[in-house]
C-alpha cells in the first residue's frame, strides 16, 4: 500500500507536465521541449515571492501559474505561431527557448540549489504506511486542478472548440471555430499546468536553472506510454510510470527505476509507437 500511494502521489504531477505537454502537441503539432523551464520558472517565482518576499504559499500557487499561462500565449504569438504543424522546426525552436530561458535563470539566480520553506509539516502515520503532510496536499492540489481541466475540456464551447481542433483543423474552422485564438489559448494552458506543477514541487525539491529537465524527461515518456497527442493516454501513461517508478525505486534503487522507465519507452517505440491510447 506504501508502495501503490508513492506512486499514485507521483503519477498527478506527471500527469499535469504530460496534459500540458500533449495538449500543446495535440492542437499545434509542437513538440515543446521547453515545458521543463515552464515548471522552473514557477518553482522561481514561488522561491522569489514565499521565501523572499513571504507571501502566501497557496496564493502564489495559483498567480504563479496564471503568469505561466500568460507567458506561454505571449510565446506562441511571438515564437511559435509561424511553427504550427512543422514538428521538426517548432522543436528546434522550443530547444532554443529552453536552452535561453535556462541562461537566463543562471544569470539571475545563480547555479546555487535554492530552497523554499515547506508550508505544511509532519506526517500521517497509518501504522504500516506513512505519507508526508506536504506531498498529501500537493496530490490534493494537483488533483483539484486534473479535476477543473477535464470539466473544462469536457462541458465549456471552448474546450470543445480545442478538442475539434486536435480532431481536425480545417472542418473546424468551416464551423466557426478560430484556431488563431485556440492556438494561443492551448500554449498558454499547457504552459499553466506545468506552471502548478513547479509551483507545487517548488518547496519539495530544490530549485535551480536546470531543473525543468527531468520533469520534461518524465512528462516525454507518459506521452509515448498513452499516445502523443492524446490527454486520455496521459492520464494513464502518468499512473503507469507513477506506479512502475515507485515499485522499482522502492524494491531496487532510483536508478534502475530510471532505466526500466526509459526500457518502456523503448520496447512502446518499437511494438506500438502510437502509445496505449494513441492514434
Amino acid at each position: 500500500m506504501q508502495i501503490v500511494v508513492n506512486g499514485l502521489m507521483s503519477s498527478l504531477v506527471y500527469i499535469l507536465m504530460a496534459l500540458g505537454f500533449t495538449l500543446i502537441f495535440g492542437i499545434m503539432r509542437v513538440v515543446n521541449f521547453a515545458h521543463g523551464e515552464m515548471y522552473m520558472i514557477a518553482a522561481f517565482l514561488v522561491y522569489a515571492l514565499v521565501g523572499s518576499l513571504g507571501w502566501n504559499y497557496y496564493l502564489v500557487v495559483i498567480l504563479s501559474a496564471l503568469a505561466l499561462g500568460l507567458f506561454g500565449a505571449t510565446l506562441e504569438r511571438v515564437l511559435f505561431r509561424p511553427f504550427v504543424g512543422r514538428e521538426l522546426q517548432g522543436m528546434i525552436m522550443a530547444l532554443a527557448v529552453s536552452i535561453t530561458l535556462q541562461a537566463a535563470a543562471f544569470i539571475l539566480f545563480g547555479a546555487n540549489d535554492l530552497s523554499v520553506p515547506r508550508p505544511i509539516s509532519g506526517v500521517f502515520d497509518f501504522g504500516a504506511m506513512v505519507i508526508p503532510r506536504d506531498r498529501l496536499a500537493v496530490g490534493a492540489c494537483a488533483l483539484v486542478v486534473l479535476l477543473a481541466f477535464y470539466v473544462f475540456m469536457r462541458y465549456t464551447r471552448t474546450g470543445l472548440a480545442m478538442r475539434a481542433v486536435v480532431q481536425d483543423e480545417d472542418i473546424a474552422s468551416i464551423h466557426g471555430v478560430r484556431p488563431k485564438i485556440i492556438h494561443p489559448l492551448a500554449f498558454g494552458i499547457g504552459a499553466m499546468l506545468a506552471g502548478f506543477a513547479g509551483a507545487l514541487m517548488a518547496p519539495i525539491y530544490t530549485i535551480h536553472p536546470y531543473m525543468g529537465a527531468q520533469p520534461m524527461l518524465k512528462a516525454f515518456i507518459v506521452v509515448i506510454l498513452g499516445g502523443l497527442g492524446s490527454v486520455p493516454g496521459a492520464v494513464l501513461g502518468g499512473i503507469v510510470l507513477g506506479l512502475l517508478e515507485s515499485v522499482f525505486a522502492t524494491l531496487l534503487n532510483t536508478t534502475v527505476a530510471t532505466m526500466i522507465s526509459f526500457g518502456i519507452v523503448v520496447l512502446i517505440l518499437l511494438f506500438k509507437p502510437t502509445g496505449l491510447l494513441g492514434r
